[in-house]
């Protein structure tokens, strides 16, 4: 008897809270919290978008970078320890000259 009433309320409950639009109350609090999450909070799909594109274009940036460094440290080694090309990169860079040379700068208009 006890048991019965008890079935009976739950029946009630089950139906009462399980029609409409109760029955997807948990989807629909996954939801509303990942569409808070995704596309109104501040880590939403744009701005993680944009971010990502702002860091390859950073990648590519340092790779370009690291490839100067690299040839500039060869023109400086070769700066240091090769004489003839320190003269011919002060000629063509700087206009330097010899005692007895003269230099034509010719100018494209």
């Amino acid at each position: 008897m006890f048991h019965l009433k008890i079935k009976i309320k739950l029946e009630e409950y089950y139906r009462k809270y399980r029609s409409g639009w109760m029955k997807y109350k948990y989807g629909l609090v996954i939801g509303f919290f990942a569409f808070i999450t995704f596309v109104v909070g501040d880590s939403n799909l744009l701005r993680r978008y944009s971010y990502d594109e702002k860091i390859r274009d950073l990648e590519k940036e340092i790779s370009y970078y690291r490839k100067e460094m690299e040839t500039s440290r060869k023109k400086i080694s070769d700066l240091r320890f090769n004489r003839e090309w320190l003269e011919q990169y002060a000629r063509e860079e700087y206009f330097m000259k010899k005692e007895n040379e003269d230099i034509f700068i010719i100018v494209d208009k």
